[in-house]
C-alpha cells in the first residue's frame, strides 16, 4: 500500500487532484480507531491525515473550537475540561470497543461517523454542534462551509452532509464545533427492573416530564452485575437509569419529583456526581462489550424508543440475549454469539424492517463485513438520492469507495 502523509490542507488537495486524475481509489484515514467499520475494502492508496492535527482556535466565552480533524480527543477533553467546557453531544470513545485501545480517536473521525453518547436525547447529534469545516472534494478542489458562528453561516447546510458520510464526499482538513459549559452536578434515578417494557415505561415517563432529562437508557441484570459502579452491582437486577444535570438546588428538587413519578415502578436508588459519571462513561463507550468480550459482532440498531422492547424480545426468541438501551429505548446496542454471526445478521434485519427502523453492524470480522450490508440497506428513492450526492462531491468515486456499501 502506497501511504501519503500531507503536511497541511494544500498538500492534500495536491494528493486528491492527482488521484482524481488518474482515477486512483484513496483510503481516508485519521487515527484509524474506525478503520474497522464498514465494509471490507480492499484500497491500494491510503491517505493518511494524522499530520492534520492541532487545536487552531479556541475561544472559551464565544464557546466555539477549531482543530485540524486527526486531533486527539483526549486532547480536546482536556482542554475543555480545563476551562469547566465540554462537547455537549457526549461523543463516545468507541476504541476500547473496536480496537481494544482508549483514547485514541480524533475529532474528524467523531463528525465523520456522526457520534454521540446518552445526551443525544437532550442535545442532539454531533451534526446539531458542527459550526463549519475546510475540506478537499473528490475533484480535488479546497472548499469550505459554515463558520465560527450559526447566525453568520449563509448557503447550503454541508455540514449535515459530512456528518455520518464517513470520509466518502471529501476530505476534512479542519472542523469547527460549538462548546458548552459542563453541568457543575448530575445524579441518575434508577429504576430496579429485569423487565424492558416496564424500563422503557419508566424512561418515558421521565422524558416526558418538564424535569429536563439528559440521559434514558437501561442495562440487564446480567451487565448490571459489571458495572464499574459499586452501588449499581449491588442492586442485583436491571435498572432503568434516568440521569438529571444542573446547579445543587436544582438537581436536588428534581430528583425528589421524578421519585415521586417512578414510584410504582420498581425499587428507586440514586446515584449522585462521580458515580453517576462513571455509569454514563460505560454506557456511551458500549463499556459491556468491549475489552474482554472480545470480537463478537456488536449492532447499533436505532427504532423508536416505544419499539424497543418489542424488538429485544424477537431478537430474544432467536437466540439473541446480550443488549442494552440507550435514549430512551430508541437505541439498542446488541453482541451476537460468534456460532449465530451470519445467522444473526438476518435475524436482526428482519426484526428491524418490521418496525422501521435501522441496523448498523459496528464491530465484526473482515469476513462477516464483506458476506453482510454493514450499513442498512436504504430504498430504492433514497439510495439514488446518495449516489447523486456522492457523484457531486466525488465524480470519479476515489474517496472510500465501497465504504458505505
Amino acid at each position: 500500500m502506497t501511504t501519503f502523509s500531507p503536511d497541511n490542507a494544500d498538500q492534500v488537495a495536491e494528493v486528491v487532484a492527482w488521484a482524481a486524475a488518474e482515477s486512483e481509489p484513496l483510503a481516508l484515514r485519521g487515527t484509524g480507531t474506525k478503520a474497522s467499520v464498514g465494509q471490507a475494502v480492499n484500497i491500494e492508496h491510503e491517505l493518511d491525515l494524522s499530520k492534520l492535527s492541532g487545536v487552531t482556535l479556541y475561544e472559551p466565552d464565544e464557546l466555539v473550537l477549531q482543530a485540524g480533524p486527526a486531533t486527539p480527543m483526549d486532547e480536546i477533553n482536556k482542554l475543555l475540561a480545563d476551562h469547566g467546557q465540554a462537547l455537549a453531544f457526549e461523543p463516545p470513545d468507541l476504541g476500547p470497543l473496536l480496537t481494544g485501545a482508549p483514547a485514541a480517536g480524533s475529532l474528524g473521525g467523531v463528525i465523520a461517523a456522526n457520534l454521540a453518547g446518552p445526551r443525544r436525547i437532550k442535545s442532539g447529534a454531533a451534526r446539531d454542534h458542527f459550526l463549519g469545516f475546510n475540506a478537499v472534494s473528490g475533484r480535488g478542489e479546497s472548499f469550505k462551509s459554515g463558520g465560527r458562528v450559526v447566525k453568520n453561516v449563509t448557503g447550503y447546510d454541508l455540514c449535515k452532509l459530512m456528518c455520518g458520510s464517513w470520509g466518502t464526499l471529501a476530505a476534512m482538513t479542519s472542523v469547527t464545533v460549538k462548546v458548552l459549559p459542563v453541568a457543575p452536578k448530575e445524579r441518575t434515578v434508577l429504576v430496579a427492573t429485569n423487565d424492558a417494557a416496564t424500563a422503557v415505561k419508566a424512561l418515558t415517563v421521565g422524558l416526558n416530564s418538564p424535569l429536563d432529562v439528559s440521559g434514558a437508557g437501561w442495562l440487564p441484570a446480567s451487565m448490571t452485575a459489571t458495572s464499574p459502579v459499586d452501588m449499581v452491582r449491588l442492586i442485583g437486577k436491571g435498572v432503568a437509569a434516568l440521569r438529571l444535570e444542573g446547579i445543587e438546588g436544582s438537581i436536588v428538587y428534581r430528583c425528589d419529583q421524578l421519585r415521586n413519578l417512578l414510584g410504582d415502578l420498581g425499587t428507586l436508588e440514586e446515584l449522585h456526581t462521580s458515580r453517576s459519571r462513571a455509569f454514563w462513561q460505560a454506557m456511551r463507550d458500549v463499556q459491556p462489550f468491549a475489552g474482554a468480550e472480545g470480537k463478537r459482532p456488536v449492532w447499533k440498531i436505532s427504532v423508536a424508543p416505544q419499539d424497543g422492547p418489542a424488538v429485544l424480545a424477537a431478537l430474544e426468541g432467536k437466540g439473541l440475549r446480550d443488549a442494552f438501551m440507550d435514549w430512551g429505548g430508541g437505541l439498542i446496542w446488541l453482541a451476537v454469539p460468534a456460532d449465530l454471526e451470519d445467522a444473526g445478521a438476518t435475524v436482526i434485519r428482519e426484526a428491524v424492517n418490521a418496525v422501521g427502523g435501522h441496523a448498523m453492524l459496528m464491530r465484526a470480522s473482515p469476513t462477516l463485513r464483506a458476506a453482510v450490508p454493514v450499513f442498512h440497506p436504504q430504498n430504492a428513492a433514497l439510495a439514488a438520492l446518495g449516489k447523486r450526492i456522492r457523484d457531486g462531491f466525488d465524480p470519479h468515486g476515489i474517496l472510500n469507495p465501497g465504504r458505505m456499501g
